[in-house]
């Protein structure tokens, strides 16, 4: 879980942005944006052999 400490003297905004960094570097957005909505397994399986055909390309250019 993030959690971030605001000093005595700091002002929100600088501990706003210092939350948003630890939730970025947590990878907790592409986690939540995953989960937002039901996804059929379906669905599912098209969105990874999407996955694969992109992680295909892109190892066959080098």
């Amino acid at each position: 879980m993030t959690q971030v400490i605001v000093g005595e003297n700091e002002h929100i905004e600088s501990a706003l942005r210092r939350f948003k960094r630890e939730v970025s570097k947590a990878g907790i957005f592409p986690d939540m944006r995953k989960h937002r909505h039901f996804e059929t397994p379906l669905e599912k399986h098209k969105r990874k052999e999407v996955a694969r055909h992109r992680q295909s390309k892109r190892h066959s250019r080098y």
